[in-house]
């Protein structure tokens, strides 16, 4: 489950994580929420000293508006992973995101979850993060990750 386009950096670690053994890749990406989470990302952003960013959050397009670059992350981060020389398959998701995980984890039967995302304080202080509330739901390990850069 990711959040934003995966860099090289992102691709390199988690095919990585299991050594020479070949990974297929299920990827979930839901576009950016509504303006309710936007006071969340503004503090998040400020907790990491990235007040620029914090100021840019009204800019950034969110809900219906962030489909098309949804689409274009998907899509870029399941070539790098083909690319990479792994089986890679994804879709956007819009409503309930754990719910569509564990559908996803019983289709396929998962050995785990990988949440890549960047940090998210408040929302893991509270554990309201996806990786916190996914290790109750979808019934397989879950391995959380932050994000080697900002994409």
């Amino acid at each position: 489950m990711i959040e934003k386009a995966l860099t090289s950096a992102d691709v390199e670690f988690v095919t990585t994580l299991h050594g020479d053994e070949r990974v297929s890749f299920h990827v979930l990406l839901q576009p950016r929420g509504d303006q309710a989470d936007r006071l969340l990302r503004a503090i998040d952003d400020v907790a990491l000293g990235e007040l620029d960013e914090a100021a840019r959050e009204r800019e950034r397009p969110e809900g219906e508006d962030a489909r098309g670059v949804g689409e274009q992350a998907l899509d870029v981060s399941l070539r790098a992973l083909r690319a990479s020389g792994n089986d890679a398959e994804g879709r956007l998701i819009e409503d309930h995101p754990l719910d569509a995980l564990r559908t996803l984890v019983d289709e396929v039967q998962a050995d785990e979850v990988i949440v890549l995302t960047d940090p998210h304080y408040v929302e893991e202080f509270f554990h309201r993060d996806w990786a916190s509330r996914a290790r109750h739901k979808v019934g397989v390990p879950v391995l959380k990750l932050f994000s080697h850069s900002k994409a």
